[in-house]
């Protein structure tokens, strides 16, 4: 036998190991599911493994739910459409700047904006310890970033960088795995479209996600880095000199490409344009450069086939939300996350360190069996009850899912990178369980940091939370914006006080009413008021949150409900002091309709009803 085919027999034995564990993980799923379930929610588990559109799975799952519900008032094809036509849906500015992203992703893809990404990012940082791995990292995020998914940056940069890493002396293996892994560390960074769509779903400000996701990425970042360092100390890799010249070369070869980042920074930190809108100039401004500037491309040959392309993409993934979408309906109007947590509750998972911990392992679970999208569509309204009964920030959260769709992409064993990466370098997905580990691990201490430190989610917007609760204390009303950046809310149209002090302060999140009583010795000049007229007076501007008293300067602190009501309408301090005349008379509190009428100004009302 020849030596070249002891390692065709050797691939191919791996390959049939390959396919014998991935068909026994799928049964052992689709078993649980049965076990946990039934048979209707397995078929579904079981279809999706085995590669039917994931669009319909989401839309028929949703069908089959309603139809399946004991209301007849549920089975009508209508409901898969009752949060699809929302303006919260229908009307978001993430249906547009999706494909946008997506266009200008394929555009810097199929031009040679990769290579000059890695010739600069080497001149750069080539120099380090291990410069060439951050080379791969950080070029990795960044085109991650563009493109919206690793699969196309492990294709793209991996595919130029895996030859250059072995040229330069790392190992194989060290190799396969930092160009399996970087593919998704651009999820953890402003602007990725996963971060965009969590936004959307969970109701919080796009803006200031991209501001707090700054941090923990910079923080993944950093981990691999100094893995990259480690290794390349210890494999030995020859350092580059240091050369000015070269950084300069470096930095100017990718001068358009910079622009595309100070586009984006200038427009959205002045406030010149929407998300959408800067999606918008970023796809002329990519077109621009890479057809008339680079002229890496041409007009005739290659824009309508990219668009064309792009497109497809992007339709399936909205496709995908708007079915998603009418799964979540199903989610939400039957009260599933209410009936889990009630379920958990009961079983003493009632501590938020063990919550974590189960969300870590579902997010891990869901994210190796689905896209990310519909990972987060399909999670996000299960979780996020859980959240804020648990008193968890919506950042916090927010990091937490990213980052899980981060790991759960190169972890063995139905990571999305893993296949990717197995077709683009020809090796059995079995070979890169191994290879992938060590950075598997430094993306599992990093979640385990992001999910018990919550300061690292939000230190980058306690500037506005604290901006948001001064003004809201200075208007003298209770600071709901804030407590909406602070923690995620059962009802984000009735935000509830966050902190045990805010509780005190705030009691069901209003303006504290100080009961009034009778002081001792004196008479009884009415009923006091009850926390229901307290609620019914503030809400007519009786009081206010102003020091929490329902008495102006100069009145008795025992104000009763006829006292109050004869000062809204005009009594005053001085009515006690003013002699009463015969169409003035006090008030007795057991007036007639006609009396308290005349008292206010207005006709009676005759005795056919007309006044």
């Amino acid at each position: 036998m020849s030596s070249t085919q002891i390692p065709a027999a050797d691939d191919a034995a791996k390959a049939a190991k390959a396919r014998k564990f991935s068909l026994g993980a799928i049964g052992a799923v689709v078993a649980l599911t049965w076990w946990a379930g039934g048979f209707v929610a397995a078929g579904i588990v079981a279809l999706a493994l085995l590669g039917t559109p994931l669009f319909a799975i989401l839309g028929g799952a949703s069908e089959i739910l309603w139809f399946m519900s004991p209301d007849s008032q549920d089975h009508y094809l209508r409901f898969i459409a009752a949060k699809i036509l929302d303006e919260q849906f229908a009307g978001s500015p993430i249906l547009v700047t999706i494909p946008l992203f997506t266009f200008v992703g394929y555009v810097l893809a199929e031009s040679k904006t990769p290579e000059r990404l890695v010739k600069a990012s080497d001149a750069l940082i080539g120099w380090m310890p291990g410069g060439l791995a951050i080379v791969c990292i950080f070029a990795s995020a960044i085109f991650t970033l563009f493109t919206g998914g690793s699969g196309v940056t492990i294709i793209a940069i991996g595919g130029l960088l895996y030859p250059a890493l072995r040229q330069a002396g790392y190992s194989e293996k060290f190799s396969l795995g930092i160009v399996t892994t970087s593919g998704s560390v651009g999820l953890l960074l402003p602007l990725s479209l996963p971060l965009m769509v969590y936004s959307l779903v969970a109701g919080i400000d796009m803006m200031l996600a991209f501001k707090a996701v700054l941090a923990p990425g910079l923080l993944v970042l950093v981990m691999l880095s100094a893995y990259g360092v480690y290794v390349g100390i210890k494999e030995k890799i020859p350092l580059q000199k240091i050369d000015p010249v070269k950084m300069g070369k470096g930095l100017w070869m990718i001068k358009w490409e910079l622009g595309i980042g100070a586009l984006l920074a200038v427009a959205l930190s002045t406030g010149l344009a929407q998300i959408d809108e800067v999606a918008g100039l970023v796809a002329l401004y990519a077109v621009f450069i890479e057809f008339f500037v680079y002229k890496d491309l041409s007009i005739k040959k290659d824009l309508v086939r990219i668009a064309k392309s792009s497109m497809s993409l992007a339709g399936a993934v909205i496709l995908i939300l708007a079915m998603a979408n009418a799964l979540i309906n199903f989610v939400i109007d039957k009260k599933v996350p209410d009936q889990i947590l009630g379920y958990m509750l009961a079983r003493g998972l009632d501590q938020a360190w063990q919550f974590l911990i189960v969300m870590n392992v579902f997010l891990l679970v869901l994210g190796m069996v689905m896209d990310g999208f519909s990972a987060i569509l399909v999670a996000v309204p299960l979780v996020l009850p859980f959240a804020a009964h648990f008193g968890l920030g919506p950042f916090h959260v927010a990091i937490i899912f990213i980052l899980n769709l981060e790991l759960a992409f190169c972890l063995p064993p139905l990571g999305l990178n893993l296949f990717i990466s197995s077709f683009r370098f020809g090796r059995p997905v079995v070979s890169l369980y191994k290879v992938v580990l060590p950075f598997a691990g430094i993306l599992t201490i990093a979640l385990f940091l992001v999910s018990y430190i919550p300061r690292i989610s939000d230190v980058l917007v306690l500037g506005n939370i604290e901006a948001q609760r001064k003004d809201a204390i200075e208007r003298g009303v209770p600071p709901r914006e804030a407590w909406l950046l602070e923690c995620v809310q059962h009802d984000r149209l009735n935000p509830l006080p966050c902190s045990e002090a805010d509780k005190k302060a705030w009691p069901n999140g209003l303006a504290p009413v100080a009961i009034p009583t009778t002081p001792t010795g004196t008479e009884d000049a009415g009923a006091p008021i009850d926390e229901d007229e307290a609620a019914m007076l503030r809400a007519m501007g009786v009081g206010g949150g102003d020091a929490g008293k329902l008495h102006d300067a100069g009145s008795p602190a025992d104000d009763s409900v006829e006292e109050l009501m004869r000062k809204m309408m005009g009594g005053g301090a001085d009515a006690a002091a003013k002699p009463a005349t015969a169409g003035d008379a006090a008030m007795t509190g057991n007036e007639s309709e006609d009396e308290l009428l005349k008292m206010m100004g207005a006709s009676p009302a005759k005795k056919d009803g007309s006044r």
